[in-house]
């Protein structure tokens, strides 16, 4: 089992959370594969991505186009086909069905916990498909203990489930784009920033709630993000003229809206792990975060957490952090340390060991 095919169906498309875990896992294999770490002896590693796809490259893992097809078919006939004599690597909650020597991560069972985010179509696929991977994948990895749990809940209790813990320090290596500011008109006064899509669990409208509780408030409301309306049902309703929607922004402009954001805000309802507090913690932004799902496990105590489902609770602790430098103050340097402790290497090491006692 020397030869591991990676699933790089993640290239082929503008990168989501998942997408973004799935690109610094191969990179940190990348870089031990350049290193010559002993973690990846005997191993060599392909990704495989649908032809014509935008190919990233990486500097020692080479990236192949195959096949005709695109999207869902291309992965469940022709990666199937390469993937019947090769060890299956996919990183993004989908894999072939009829692959079983694969490793397939599942990052959450949000389809089942809040259905009303997704559309029907997306949402009746993967009704069908997580299951039956959950059951045939020869090995089930997700992000975070809360996660896990959740997988035994739904579908069941399996043996040698892995947690691989994500990573900030893809935000050391970008440089911040500044011009996001100054296209939106941000910087006169201070901000409080969301970023995510417009899903009805990333909850956003109590983030609106609680700026209407405040009533006349010194501050903007700026929310980042791009939305699909053929996954997230209901996305393209609208915000409220209280807060700045500012769109899609590339990684750079991310960076910036974080480093310049007075706070950073996290409402959801439901996440799996929740990226965007720990890249906000990573760039010395601090962090009012949802005490909901994964959250806490993956924000410890460098976060303020009220309760998603009570506008009042964030209403309160807004106009606290608001006001109280000294408190921010103390939050950027509790984020600041605990985004330090946050490796996509260690990631990357714990998908190796799982690879390892696949082929045992």
């Amino acid at each position: 089992m020397s030869k591991i095919l990676i699933n790089g169906r993640f290239l082929s498309r503008r990168p989501t959370g998942v997408d973004r875990f799935a690109i610094e896992v191969v990179r940190a294999l990348d870089h031990a594969v350049e290193t010559r770490d002993p973690s990846v002896d005997g191993l060599h590693f392909e990704v495989v991505v649908p032809r014509g796809s935008v190919v990233q490259k990486f500097a020692n893992i080479p990236v192949r186009q195959f096949g005709r097809l695109q999207g869902q078919a291309w992965e469940q006939i022709e990666l199937a086909m390469l993937g019947i004599n090769s060890f299956l690597v996919n990183l993004c909650n989908t894999a072939p069905f009829f692959v079983r020597q694969q490793v397939t991560v599942i990052h959450d069972v949000a389809i089942e916990r809040v259905p009303a985010s997704y559309g029907r179509l997306f949402r009746t696929w993967y009704s069908l498909l997580t299951p039956a991977l959950y059951r045939r994948s020869k090995c089930i990895c997700t992000v975070s203990q809360f996660s896990k749990s959740e997988l035994a809940s739904i579908y069941g209790a399996r043996d040698g489930v892995a947690v691989l813990p994500e990573g900030t320090d893809h935000m050391d290596r970008l440089g911040a784009d500044a011009t996001v500011l100054v296209r939106n008109g941000l910087g006169a006064r201070p901000y409080v920033l969301a970023v995510s899509s417009l899903s009805p669990h990333k909850n956003f409208a109590a983030v609106v709630r609680a700026v209407e509780l405040l009533g006349d408030v010194d501050f903007d409301v700026v929310v980042a993000g791009g939305q699909n309306p053929r996954v997230f049902a209901g996305a393209g309703g609208g915000l409220s003229s209280s807060v700045k929607y500012v769109g899609y922004v590339t990684d750079e402009e991310l960076k910036a809206l974080y480093e310049n954001a007075a706070c950073f805000v996290f409402p959801s309802i439901y996440e799996g792990y929740g990226l965007p507090p720990t890249e906000a913690m990573a760039c010395g932004c601090p962090v009012l975060a949802a005490g909901a799902a994964s959250i806490p496990e993956v924000c410890g105590e460098a976060a303020i957490y009220f309760d998603p489902h009570d506008p009042s609770s964030l209403a309160a602790i807004l106009a606290r952090v608001m006001t109280e430098p000294l408190l921010r103050e103390d939050l950027r340097k509790r984020g600041l340390a605990r985004a330090g402790a946050l490796l996509w290497r260690d990631a990357a090491l714990e998908l190796l060991s799982v690879i390892r006692r696949a082929a045992a």
